[in-house]
């Protein structure tokens, strides 16, 4: 049974979004990858810059909304009970659970289910979220473009949009002022919601990742959880 107290945070969460979007002024970012999202090896002699698309998409696309039947139930975003130390506001990521908290206040949380690639795996601590974007532009890193045809595509940089695989939204973390390479997501395949994909870091269903988006602000804290690589 849903207590009371959570439904009242539930009622709070609704109400966050519009709030945190004020604190965030995002014209006046700096671009902290100077065009290079994806690390300094990223295409190596292929790579131009200068033929960077924008970092977001000038088109603010419709958010596609998938339905709940299409997502098993505890990958569903839902109000949970929540027994971490975290203070409100922080974000924690569970990868071997395959799930995101927003923490919104000691006791509850914000539950979201999420997709996991080989990146999602490989970093755990606290960091915060230093840059957001909407819509952003993808750049695959080196050894992708070596791989994979369709990536050496995209080498200079595949436009932000729907058929963006960083979705509609991008969280991006830092820790000690240094990118971690560690991306919070959306993704244009759902089905990989609960799962271990082969590639990527964090990913959740464009809905919520833009949801998220709206009720984070640059400096927001994140917990990652050590992964067993399950």
């Amino acid at each position: 049974m849903v207590s009371r107290r959570l439904l009242l945070l539930s009622g709070l969460a609704l109400g966050l979004g519009g709030r945190a979007a004020l604190a965030q002024s995002y014209g006046g970012e700096q671009d902290p990858f100077s065009g290079m999202e994806a690390g300094p090896d990223a295409g190596a002699e292929l790579f131009d810059p200068a033929l960077l698309p924008p970092a977001e998409s000038p088109i603010d696309f419709p958010v596609p909304v998938i339905p709940d039947r299409r997502i098993r139930k505890k990958f569903r975003r839902q109000m949970v009970e929540f027994d971490g130390p975290e203070e409100p506001g922080t974000l924690v990521i569970e990868p071997d659970n395959r799930f995101l908290y927003h923490v919104l206040a000691y006791g509850a949380a914000m539950r979201y289910g999420v997709g996991v690639g080989r990146a999602g795996f490989a970093w755990a601590g606290n960091a915060r979220i230093g840059m957001k974007r909407r819509w952003p532009r993808w750049v695959p890193p080196r050894e992708m473009v070596e791989r994979d045809p369709r990536a050496r595509e995209w080498v200079n940089g595949q436009p932000g949009g729907p058929d963006n695989p960083l979705g509609a939204r991008a969280l991006y973390l830092y820790a000690g002022g240094q990118d971690t390479m560690y991306r919070i997501h959306g993704t244009n395949e759902p089905q990989s919601i609960g799962k271990a994909m082969s590639s990527g870091c964090i990913r959740m269903l464009n809905q919520d990742i833009a949801e998220l988006y709206e009720q984070v602000i640059v400096g927001t804290p994140v917990t990652v959880r050590p992964s067993q690589g399950a």
